[in-house]
């Protein structure tokens, strides 16, 4: 098992990771079809994927419960980024991170109610909390970077992230990460090539600008090789709930990132719905907070 500073590294990592990475997705279809970029992201990723599985000598396994746990696993990719990508027509870079923010108590209600752990009071009031704020953001008018039907489509794409990390960890399949990130990626290229008949009218017939290609390039090496790398190893030596802090730590400097990068101008009344959705988070994972506070992870 990794040791405490190692997994403490990754964990640091992977909240930075997923904070850059919703601007990366919305830089990436500045000058390409979501779909498009996408599929691009996948065809890109996976011979990535592999050379490193190749030179680093990583066994990848074939067997019946592998194979089931790399289906498991594209449900954080394909399974949950195809609502992401449909949704940065519709929301910001920051709140796209804001709504993954909601993972946690979307984990909470997963577990509640397929895997029958019990939630504490306070659990459920953090929960009524965040959706006050989320339901504030809905209500705050239909900006350009604010509209109902990208939050729709994030809260199907957060559902899908979460699902996966209790599959993964229920099929519990002896795969090192990176044969398991490489695995879910494939099964994700998979997937995305079965959009091809309904994409194929919009095929770039360009090259897409620096800003676009940079983008795509982050998304590929470090959002879909390095944060797969990173997640897969945390969610076996993890809990599925300790693991779901990650997205309680990344949006506000998810937000920041948008507003002075990206200069993505949002309403009072949605930084407030955002902070009582932090708020209601932080209800929701005090315990946890407190634990991973003292480094008892």
């Amino acid at each position: 098992m990794p040791s405490r500073l190692n997994l403490m590294l990754t964990y640091a990592l992977l909240i930075f990771i997923w904070a850059s990475t919703p601007l990366a997705i919305v830089w990436s279809v500045s000058d390409l079809h979501p779909m498009w970029a996408l599929l691009l992201r996948f065809l890109i990723a996976l011979p990535l994927a592999v050379s490193v599985l190749l030179f680093l000598k990583v066994k990848f396994p074939t067997h019946k419960l592998a194979l089931l746990s790399y289906v498991a696993g594209s449900l954080s990719l394909i399974g949950s980024q195809i609502f992401t990508y449909a949704a940065t027509a519709y929301l910001s870079s920051g709140l796209i991170a804001l709504m993954f923010g909601l993972a946690p108590i979307m984990a909470g209600l997963i577990g509640r109610f397929a895997f029958q752990q019990k939630l504490a009071a306070w659990q459920w009031l953090g929960m009524a909390i965040s959706i006050i704020g989320l339901a504030m953001i809905c209500l705050s008018g239909n900006q350009k970077h604010v509209q109902p039907i990208g939050i729709v489509l994030m809260l199907l794409s957060v559902f899908s992230y979460s699902l996966s990390i209790f599959w993964v960890k229920k099929i519990n399949a002896d795969v090192q990460p990176m044969a398991q990130a490489t695995g879910s990626i494939l099964i994700s290229t998979l997937c995305a090539l079965l959009l091809l008949p309904w994409i194929w009218q919009y095929v770039p017939t360009h090259i897409p600008s620096a800003k676009s290609l940079l983008a795509l390039a982050y998304t590929v090496i470090v959002a879909s090789l390095i944060a797969m790398f990173c997640y897969f190893k945390l969610v076996q030596n993890l809990k599925a709930t300790t693991l779901s802090l990650t997205t309680v730590m990344t949006p506000m400097l998810a937000i920041l990132i948008g507003a002075y990068l990206n200069h993505e101008q949002l309403s009072v009344q949605v930084f407030a719905g955002a902070s009582i959705i932090l708020f209601g988070l932080f209800l929701y994972f005090f315990r946890d907070l407190s634990a991973y506070r003292r480094l008892k992870i």
